[in-house]
């Protein structure tokens, strides 16, 4: 579709697309007369749109009967919907986890101040953990029935939606401690 309408709108040959963070499609193009790239276009992907669709969502509490922890093989398929989080199995607890790099202690501590106001209006609470002054890593899972829920990845998902400008260091951070 989006090399159709490269053609069509712009005259120039697509080359095939690649696959960027969240799922997006980046297709390039170029003109037949010229090697260099003269066109870019990102389409977001079923990933991105499934994400955000998925942040529209509001936790139900935690103490709710209905509420039960869900399957390992239902929790890699609700993965595919939160870009950048992994499973992690910690004493029989499947979690969410993820891992950020600050640029430093007091950036580590704002950035948790974004998730704990999130955390606060959906009633549901992350492990926040802020180690060696600029590693942040959280985990998500519900408490109450020691694993994970739809609520964890809403709040995932919601976590991801965070305006982090000014916080994050341009280093990768890692997710295993």
């Amino acid at each position: 579709m989006a090399g159709l309408l490269l053609r069509r709108f712009i005259g120039i040959q697509p080359r095939a697309p690649m696959t960027a963070a969240g799922g997006a499609a980046l297709f390039y193009a170029s003109c037949p007369s010229s090697p260099r790239t003269v066109a870019h276009l990102e389409v977001r992907g079923e990933q991105a749109a499934a994400e955000a669709e998925l942040s529209k969502k509001s936790c139900i509490p935690c103490n709710s009967k209905d509420l039960h922890a869900m399957s390992e093989d239902s929790a890699k398929k609700s993965l595919e919907q939160v870009t950048g989080w992994e499973l992690k199995n910690e004493g029989d607890i499947l979690k969410l986890h993820r891992a950020w790099k600050v640029k430093n202690f007091v950036k580590g501590l704002e950035f948790f101040q974004l998730v704990a106001a999130v955390a606060e209006e959906e009633g549901h609470h992350p492990d926040l953990h802020l180690v060696s002054w600029n590693n942040v890593k959280i985990d998500v899972w519900t408490h109450s029935v020691r694993g994970l829920t739809d609520n964890d990845f809403i709040l995932a998902a919601k976590i991801n939606e965070l305006k982090l400008e000014g916080l994050l260091s341009k280093k990768k951070a890692t997710s295993h401690e």
